[in-house]
């Protein structure tokens, strides 16, 4: 999926110096009044080596130089998240494509189910947001799109509200596949959760960026 946005300048703030790192200049402050005692109370017949100086402050600089380098690889990631964040805002309005349930408003949706050319019998079968099976319909195996009025066999429209839709392809009697069918839905909202991207779609439901298959400009 290819999209193209002019590129936003945003301003980034320098991080406040994090606990680890302050703690690392108030540890730092005790090490050298202790190598310090450690000089002044030597035993003068029995000097200490220059080099156990020199090693004692090569470890702490490590040690320091290990936690400092940590904290700029955290404040780095945290970047590169929020770049991404901007750069995905732009899906905001468009429509993407995925196997997240859809939201009905009364009008039709459009169903696209994946094929399984194994199959000579399908079903398609709709159950509400609490999972619950609300209607089954026989449908053509190999079809390509199928428009759900959300309409009863009685004639009554079901309620607007979340819908998850499944193909169920057979073989003769036995059931070979069980599919999620995939609709297009329109993007309201971008998070950011952990390291994850979420779009909002129609209706509140959320699906993950990576979880996204298409994208097309809003047909309303």
């Amino acid at each position: 999926m290819d999209v193209t946005q002019p590129t936003q300048q945003v301003a980034s703030t320098p991080p406040a110096p994090s606990a680890a790192s302050t703690q690392i200049g108030s540890d730092f402050e005790v090490f050298l009044q202790m190598l310090t005692a450690q000089m002044k109370y030597q035993d003068p017949l029995n000097p200490v080596d220059s080099t156990d100086y020199a090693t004692q402050l090569a470890t702490f600089s490590g040690v320091e130089q290990a936690v400092l380098t940590n904290d700029l690889l955290k404040s780095l990631t945290t970047q590169m998240n929020t770049g991404g964040l901007v750069d995905m805002a732009a899906l905001v309005g468009k429509q993407v494509k995925s196997t997240a349930p859809a939201y009905f408003d009364g009008q039709p949706l459009t169903l696209l189910p994946a094929q399984n050319v194994a199959a000579d019998t399908a079903e398609l079968v709709v159950r509400n947001e609490a999972g619950d099976e609300v209607q089954r319909t026989a449908i053509d195996p190999g079809a390509q799109t199928l428009e759900w009025a959300g309409v009863s066999p009685n004639g009554s429209p079901f309620a607007a509200g979340i819908y998850q839709f499944e193909i169920v392809s057979k073989s003769g009697d036995d059931i070979i596949a069980q599919t999620p069918v995939e609709t297009y839905s329109t993007v309201n909202e971008v998070r950011l959760e952990g390291s994850a991207t979420i779009l909002v779609l129609s209706g509140g439901v959320s699906v993950a960026s990576d979880q996204v298959t298409a994208l097309r400009e809003s047909d309303t």
